[in-house]
C-alpha cells in the first residue's frame, strides 16, 4: 500500500508541474506558484474542516509544518532564481536529485531504516532516472520546456557586464543545491508529522510556504497579478499540491521515508510522458533512459 501511494504522490506532483508549466508560460513562474500555494491553503483549510476526526494541530505538527513551508518556499525561491541563471538540464537535475538524496541518506544513517537489497537497488536506479528525465533541453527563445518545471524568467544580471553574466551563472548550481535542500526538508519534515491533526499540520506548511514565496516575488519584482487564463491552471496546481502532499504523508507512515520519498519523488517522468502525448513534445535519448531507469526503480522497489 506505501509503495501504492508513494507512486500516486508522484503522479499528482507531476500533474502539479504540468498544469503549473502551462501556466508559467503566460507569466513569471514564482507568481504561478505564489496562487498555486494559495489555492493549496484553501484545499488544505477545506479537507481538514470537512474530514471528520482529524483532530486538533498538536506542537509537533505545528513545528515539523513550519519545516516544511519554509522548505517549499526556499525551495520554490531558489529554483526559480538558479532556472533565472543558469540552463535547465543543469539546475533542475542537481534541484531533483538533492531533494531525495538527503531524505534517503537521513532515513538510513539517522533513522535506522534499513531496505531490503531489492529496495536499495532500486533507490539506486532512481538517482539517474532523476538526473536523465529532468534534463529537459532548453529553447532558443531562453525558456524551457514542461519536462517538469515551469520555463525560467530572465535574470537582470544577464542584461548586464558579461562578467556579471558569468557570475550569475555560476552561481545557479549553488542555488540549485539550496533548491533541493529545500525540498529535502519539506519530504522530510511531512514524513515526521504526527498522526494527530496531521492535516492541520499540512495547512500549516501551506500557510508557511504562501508566506515564503510572496518575498520571493518581491524579491524577484515579480508581477502579482496573475492572468485570467491562467487561473484554472493555478487552482488545479493548487490542489494538486496539496492532493500529492497528503498522499506522499500517509506513504511514508505507511512505507519506509527512503523509499516513499524516492517514489514519490520520481514525478518528473508524468509531465514528460504528458508533453510528448498532449503537446506532442519530443523526447530525447536522455529522457528516454530516464524513463527506462525509473520503471526499474519502480519494479525493485516493488518486488522488495
Amino acid at each position: 500500500m506505501g509503495e501504492l501511494l508513494a507512486l500516486s504522490s508522484a503522479v499528482s506532483f507531476g500533474l502539479t508541474h504540468f498544469v503549473a508549466g502551462l501556466a508559467a508560460r503566460r507569466t513569471a513562474g514564482v507568481t504561478v506558484a505564489f496562487y498555486a500555494q494559495v489555492c493549496g491553503t484553501a484545499v488544505s483549510v477545506t479537507a481538514a474542516l470537512a474530514v471528520p476526526g482529524a483532530g486538533a494541530l498538536t506542537a509537533a505538527g505545528l513545528g515539523w509544518g513550519a519545516v516544511s513551508g519554509v522548505g517549499t518556499g526556499v525551495g520554490v525561491a531558489f529554483l526559480y532564481r538558479a532556472l533565472a541563471k543558469g540552463a535547465m538540464s543543469v539546475v533542475v537535475p542537481v534541484s531533483d536529485v538533492t531533494a531525495v538524496a538527503v531524505p534517503v541518506v537521513i532515513g538510513i544513517s539517522l533513522l535506522g531504516e534499513r531496505p531490503a537489497a531489492a529496495a536499495l537497488a532500486g533507490i539506486a536506479a532512481a538517482f539517474p532516472a532523476l538526473w536523465l528525465v529532468s534534463r529537459g533541453p532548453d529553447r532558443q527563445d531562453g525558456t524551457a520546456g514542461l519536462e517538469g518545471h515551469a520555463p525560467p524568467v530572465p535574470c537582470r544580471e544577464e542584461r548586464g557586464p558579461a562578467p556579471a553574466a558569468r557570475r550569475a551563472r555560476g552561481s545557479a548550481p549553488a542555488d540549485a543545491l539550496i533548491a533541493g535542500a529545500g525540498f529535502a526538508a519539506h519530504f522530510v519534515a511531512i514524513a515526521r508529522m504526527p498522526a494527530e491533526g496531521d492535516l492541520w499540520a499540512i495547512t500549516v506548511s501551506r500557510v508557511v510556504s504562501v508566506a515564503v514565496v510572496a518575498l520571493a516575488v518581491l524579491g524577484d519584482r515579480a508581477p502579482w497579478r496573475l492572468p485570467r487564463r491562467c487561473a484554472p491552471h493555478v487552482a488545479a496546481a493548487g490542489a494538486l499540491g496539496t492532493l500529492a502532499t497528503v498522499l506522499y504523508l500517509y506513504a511514508a507512515r505507511a512505507e519506509l521515508m527512503a523509499v516513499a520519498t524516492v517514489l514519490a519523488a520520481l514525478y518528473p517522468a508524468i509531465p514528460v510522458l504528458l508533453a510528448l502525448l498532449v503537446l506532442r513534445e519530443r523526447l530525447t535519448l536522455p529522457q528516454a533512459a530516464g524513463l527506462v531507469c525509473a520503471g526499474a526503480a519502480i519494479g525493485l522497489i516493488a518486488v522488495a
